[in-house]
């Protein structure tokens, strides 16, 4: 029997051990654990495994709460106490900025740690049909299996409750020549949706559905998305999905598609962190980048600053020039659609000046861009909002090279269950 003690966890919620002076990731494993082991793949420079026994526990290991977990790939973490997801989260990126940008920030923020359950309002689901029967669910741990979600404790209840009736319409639709292969439900407070994404939608299909969103609750709505269009509503006058940040008393619509945070409560709890952080002031210049729909562009003008919103795409620029509108700050938020990952010199100098910018780049981050970042342009303070401890260490550490002061860094637990880390972090220019 292979055995080994386990030392620390990685950014994917593996135990990490050291056997034979080599690198070991042991999937089911935790820190502070003596685990029996058996090895899935072996590279040259580590291997990977999965625990099969655990010989000894951690205090912090507990039960977890669904009973697909042993199989679902949706969650990582929920056999570890949720309190200290948050600590495992929080030394994975200090182990990021230290190993990968070899940076550290002058103080560590407290950790924003959000509910633990219930709390995701958006999920791409995957549906697979054979033999008269339809699965839905998630990706499975070890394969391309679709494991049947009976329950999920970390979606919405709204959203969870609606699982048993959208796996029977789906039967439905394959037995009328319509298979779906992809759905996302969406939950907001004055609306909830079901997008269904085909590549055709015969007339039997069509009458099908209509009679179906006319038996759902009145704040349920279905959606139809096909390859080369945007999401449409099935039926007119569909309810609009939306979500507030309440301490800048803002209302932000949006379309099944557009991306939004699937946790509301921790994004508002994030977009606070934020603006603290930027501190921005009336007058000032202020660039968003990655800016979406004006999750964050809209605070920043809701306290008086004027900015400027880009973003890659189209849509999701009009959308928030649309809330802009809505929430009645045009006058200080304009926003425009451009390929940020292609961001040399001469674009940031086509910027002019900015007192501050606020990044929100997605996994891959913002490389090229704070690498084109250059004096007379260089802002005197940055918050970097990230979804990857990895890019985001590697560029801390690029601006720390151009003469910014790493002042803080700290995690919000925005995918509570899950070794997902979202990091806020602020650089002032020395």
């Amino acid at each position: 029997m292979n055995t080994a003690t386990i030392h620390s966890i990685d950014h994917e919620g593996r135990g990490v051990a050291r056997i034979h002076g080599k690198t070991t990731f042991i999937t089911g494993a935790l820190p502070q654990e003596t685990v029996a082991y058996q090895i899935t793949r072996s590279k040259k420079h580590h291997d990977e495994a999965q625990a099969t026994r655990i010989l000894t526990p951690s205090p912090y290991r507990t039960a977890p709460a669904c009973p697909h977990y042993s199989q679902c790939g949706g969650c990582t973490l929920q056999h570890v106490h949720s309190n200290v997801q948050v600590a495992y989260k929080q030394r994975i990126l200090e182990d990021q900025l230290q190993r990968l940008g070899k940076v550290r920030p002058q103080y560590l923020l407290p950790p924003i740690y959000g509910q633990a359950w219930g709390y995701r309002h958006r999920a791409r689901l995957s549906a697979h049909h054979s033999q008269g029967r339809t699965t839905l669910g998630f990706q499975s741990r070890s394969s391309h299996r679709i494991v049947d979600i009976q329950q999920c404790p970390i979606l919405a209840p709204q959203l969870a409750n609606q699982l048993d009736n959208t796996r029977a319409l789906l039967q439905q639709l394959n037995c009328l020549h319509t298979p779906v292969r992809t759905i996302e439900l969406h939950h907001s407070p004055a609306a909830n949706s079901l997008t269904l994404h085909t590549e055709h939608l015969p007339k039997a299909a069509r009458a099908h559905l209509i009679q179906h969103a006319q038996s759902l609750p009145a704040n349920w709505h279905i959606w139809l998305q096909t390859p080369h269009q945007p999401a449409q509503p099935l039926l007119p006058d569909s309810p609009q999905l939306s979500y507030s940040l309440p301490e800048y008393a803002l209302t932000l619509p949006y379309r099944p598609g557009d991306f939004t945070q699937v946790n509301p409560a921790a994004n508002a709890l994030l977009v606070a962190r934020a603006i603290q952080l930027l501190q921005p002031q009336p007058g000032e210049r202020i660039a968003d980048l990655f800016c979406g729909l004006g999750n964050f562009s809209l605070p920043i003008a809701a306290v008086g600053a004027q900015v400027i919103g880009i973003e890659g795409s189209p849509a999701l620029t009009e959308r928030a020039s649309q809330n802009a509108r809505l929430n009645h700050l045009a006058e200080r938020a304009r926003f425009h659609s451009a390929d940020l990952f292609q961001t040399t010199e001469h674009t940031v100098a086509g910027w002019g000046y900015f007192d501050k910018i606020l990044l929100d780049p997605p996994r891959s981050g913002a490389y090229a861009l704070v690498q084109a970042l250059h004096a007379p342009y260089l802002p005197s303070r940055i918050v970097y909002v990230s979804c990857n401890p990895a890019t985001f260490a590697r560029d801390a550490a690029v601006l720390v090279g151009k003469g910014y002061r790493f002042r803080n860094a700290g995690i919000v637990n925005m995918f509570p269950q899950t070794a997902h880390v979202e990091t806020v972090g602020c650089f002032d220019l020395e």
